[in-house]
């Protein structure tokens, strides 16, 4: 009796905090199919009593949403593709290498995670200046190709692998590229896939260095365009709720494709070391 009591009292906990994470989402998407006047009345409904689509058709008179949707989807790609392989890279020799000074450069990775992003965007904003990165892709995709917590994450995920099986493959005469393309990357999958939806997730809702970065708007990202839908006196909130509700679909997407491996990766990740 006491353990289902418990049991009861879990799922109800666990539902109302659900429903609390899902209900301003609901919201914003019911919202996108309201008029401005409805959304900014002092009598709230969840449901739109007047159901339009002209949020979704007029969204592009503030800027062009698939030229934006477009630059953050190669930008988002590229960057997970990058930081999947190297962090997956680096966590095979960290993990099945033994050098000097390999602790000292884990302990350095690790380091990485815990200096707050902000501090380093000034070094970070004159470096791509001096290069002349600024205003292309270069300066969005090359700093954020490595990431100490992919790094970390896949080390950790690695090191649960059976050296046996290494050692049998370079027995029979496979060098170390083929060992890590074609052994460890397939059977790393469910941590790879936990870094592909952490990152793609962090590079897609980015919005303060793309900001500081790109200049021309015809290759900015999709979360500084969605800033535009601010009027100097008034904002149309319902096209504004609709380009957003839209700009969610790419993440759902990842998330439900890599779903089962996600979980796996990250229950893996977190009781090995």
């Amino acid at each position: 009796m006491r353990r289902k009591v418990s049991s009861i009292v879990l799922n109800i906990v666990l539902l109302m905090l659900g429903v609390v994470t899902v209900y301003p989402f609901v919201w914003m998407l019911c919202s996108s199919f309201k008029k401005n006047s409805e959304i900014m009345a002092l009598e709230q409904h969840l449901l739109p009593q007047e159901f339009i689509l002209d949020n979704y058709v007029n969204m592009n008179a503030h800027f062009n949403f698939l030229r934006f949707f477009v630059n953050s989807l190669l930008v988002t790609v590229v960057v997970t593709v990058l930081v999947v392989y190297t962090s997956t890279l680096c966590g095979f020799v960290l993990s099945k290498y033994k050098f000097k000074g390999r602790n000292l450069i884990f302990g350095f990775v690790l380091s990485t995670m815990m200096v707050p992003w902000c501090v380093t965007i000034i070094p970070k904003y004159s470096m791509i200046q001096s290069f002349g990165w600024m205003d292309s892709y270069k300066a969005l995709i090359i700093p954020a190709m490595f990431s100490g917590f992919g790094i970390f994450m896949m080390k950790q995920h690695i090191s649960s692998m059976p050296d046996e099986i290494l050692e049998a493959a370079r027995i029979d005469g496979a060098n170390e590229f083929y060992i890590f393309h074609k052994i460890v990357f397939p059977m790393a999958k469910n941590g790879i896939s936990s870094i592909a939806i952490f990152q793609f997730l962090w590079t897609w809702e980015d919005f303060l260095w793309p900001y500081l970065v790109i200049n021309t708007q015809e290759k900015q990202l999709l979360a500084v365009g969605l800033k535009m839908f601010n009027g100097q006196y008034s904002t149309d909130y319902g096209a504004l709720f609709a380009a957003t509700a839209i700009s969610i679909v790419p993440v759902l997407l990842i998330y439900l494709f890599f779903q089962k491996q996600f979980i796996a990766g990250i229950a893996s990740s977190a009781v090995k070391g």
